[in-house]
């Protein structure tokens, strides 16, 4: 399945109104959600042993799934914090390059819609930017590791 394909389906979830697609094929197996509580949307791509069945049938689902900005989630109810987690599975790297300043460090000042980092999934690098405004408290992830979806990736002082 070509890239482009994964976009159409994208484009025809979203456009459905479902929350929740499954797809799976012989060699790929993708589940499309978007969730109703967060503005960010995921794609979840798993490539599959080649086995010799059939392909199942596609449920019904809300609205595509892509990288989008990550999703700030309360830490604990006591706690003051804000941790923003990743939209998507991939490679998380501080830098835009290897030659480039990293995007945040430790005690940046941050605004909604600055880009916090990106995570290179399929050999495409998504900006995840900040739904929040605050100060960068704690980088929870090391450079050029790999995450999972919803995996914290920073701590974030909103006060």
């Amino acid at each position: 399945m070509e890239i482009k394909d994964i976009q159409n389906l994208i484009k025809f979830v979203a456009k459905s109104g479902a929350s929740e697609v499954k797809l799976e094929m012989e060699d790929i197996k993708i589940t499309i959600r978007t969730g109703h509580d967060s503005k960010g949307e995921t794609t979840v791509i798993q490539q599959m042993p080649a086995m010799a069945a059939a392909p199942q049938p596609v449920a019904p689902a809300a609205a595509p799934v892509a990288a989008a900005p990550a999703a700030p989630v309360a830490v604990e109810e006591d706690s003051k914090f804000i941790t923003v987690k990743s939209p998507i599975i991939g490679t998380f790297y501080r830098k835009p390059s290897p030659d480039k300043p990293t995007f945040v460090e430790v005690g940046t000042q941050i605004g909604e819609g600055d880009v916090l980092c990106v995570i290179e999934a399929m050999k495409l690098f998504n900006e995840i930017e900040s739904e929040v405004s605050g100060k960068i408290v704690k980088v929870l992830v090391d450079d050029a590791s790999p995450v999972e979806f919803d995996q914290p990736l920073f701590l974030v002082d909103p006060s």
